[in-house]
């Protein structure tokens, strides 16, 4: 089991989150805490109401919300409620939120099981609850003590080194061996292990390779006959070299004999799925994530490559995943919406949105993201992350009390 905690400063978006979940039939609120009546008499009004009482007791305490997401491994999907209920109610006891008033929302729209707990950190004297270090302290040691006593399988078991893909290790070099040989040993590898569907999720792998499989022109000899051209191709993408026909290796991977294999792929890699989209799920929910450049660094260590497909302007319009772990490959569209390139850009969006809440860049930080992050952001991203910056700049809640009032004692002497 992985806890994750999240603070904030707006009770109503917290709750909305979860309460849009559950229109769109993604979510369900399956429990209570400290509420009046049983969560399926609870409607948004009285959901609100009791957090926002209790919260306008000290209304000095800004950052008032606490959001915990509890996730189980893939294998734990057919957890009952009534454990999932036990097990919310035992980790918010352990962690000093047993008296506080939250509300417990089983989502069903990613690749693992998993709960949102919804609280305050106002009690009901008006104390605030401390909520540094928590996670180390409190969250921690509870959610190891749920594990084995309620039987889940450990967080420990699952992290592993960070995985390396294989095409890092065999790329085709134009140049420094002979091209037709480098390009078989690499088709003889792809092509009978790795789970693709179409011909371009094939060319997604083999341009890891830096090999590109090539239809020829409408019109062309090679089209008609179903055959396709196999391009070497230099470091930056381009092809290089005289492309070789698919009828002169021993294999003869022509378009027409690998589409026998895609229906059959098209079942083999359906379990696969679910992996692709909790790494996904799981970087955005552990790390800032506010450029599609984190995401794709962050699924590189999961062993996934990430191909973002851009326009001219660097626009992008696709994204394609290649597991190295599953050899399975996937069209981002296929896996749903939130994971289209739309979808993904929407989720880096809403991250912008919190960045100042979460993350205090310093000027000399700020540089150091632009610059690592500039070189692969399409232009509508970097405007998009130059705004938020500019925003953060410029919001008076991130001054310290003692610029404050030295900004104060300035004026009085004017």
């Amino acid at each position: 089991m992985v806890a994750i905690i999240k603070t904030g400063h707006s009770i109503r978006a917290m709750l909305n989150y979860n309460e849009n979940k559950i229109k769109e039939g993604k979510a369900e609120c399956i429990g209570q805490g400290n509420y009046p009546v049983d969560a399926e008499r609870l409607n948004y009004a009285m959901k609100l109401n009791r957090l926002e009482k209790q919260c306008g007791l000290n209304e000095n305490v800004k950052r008032n919300t606490v959001h915990i997401s509890l996730n189980f491994d893939p294998s734990e999907r057919n957890l009952p409620k009534e454990k999932l209920l036990e097990i919310a109610g035992n980790y918010m006891e352990k962690i000093g939120f047993g008296n506080q008033p939250y509300l417990i929302y089983q989502h069903n729209d990613a690749g693992h099981p998993h709960i949102h707990i919804t609280s305050i950190n106002v009690q009901e004297n008006g104390k605030r609850i401390a909520m540094h270090n928590i996670g180390k302290d409190k969250s921690e040691p509870a959610r190891k003590e749920i594990e084995q006593a309620f039987n889940l399988v450990k967080a420990e078991n699952q992290k592993k080194k960070e995985y390396k893909p294989e095409p890092v290790s065999a790329r085709v070099q134009y140049g420094k061996e002979e091209t037709k040989k480098a390009i078989e040993n690499v088709l003889n590898f792809v092509v009978n292990n790795y789970n693709y569907t179409s011909h371009p999720e094939l060319n997604a792998v083999l341009k890891l390779y830096n090999i590109e499989a090539d239809k020829g022109n409408e019109n062309s000899r090679i089209a008609k006959h179903k055959g396709l051209l196999y391009h070497a191709l230099d470091e930056k993408g381009n092809r290089v070299g005289v492309p070789i026909k698919a009828s002169r290796f021993y294999d003869k991977p022509t378009l027409k004999n690998l589409e026998k294999k895609f229906a059959a792929n098209e079942i083999k890699r359906q379990p696969d799925k679910s992996r692709i989209k909790t790494v996904i799920d799981m970087a955005f929910m552990k790390n800032n994530i506010i450029i599609l450049a984190q995401l794709v660094k962050q699924l590189q260590k999961e062993g996934i490559d990430t191909i973002v497909r851009q326009n001219a302007e660097g626009l992008v319009y696709g994204v394609t995943f290649v597991d190295h772990k599953t050899k399975s490959v996937f069209n981002g569209s296929n896996m749903g919406k939130e994971y289209s390139a739309k979808g993904l850009q929407d989720s880096c969006v809403l991250n912008q949105q919190k960045v100042g809440q979460k993350i205090d860049y310093s000027r000399k930080e700020l540089k150091n993201v632009l610059y690592e992050h500039s070189a692969s952001m399409g232009i509508k991203e970097l405007t998009n992350f130059l705004d938020v910056l500019m925003k953060v700049d410029n919001n008076w809640d991130y001054l310290s009390k003692n610029l404050l009032h030295s900004k104060k004692k300035r004026r009085r002497k004017l």
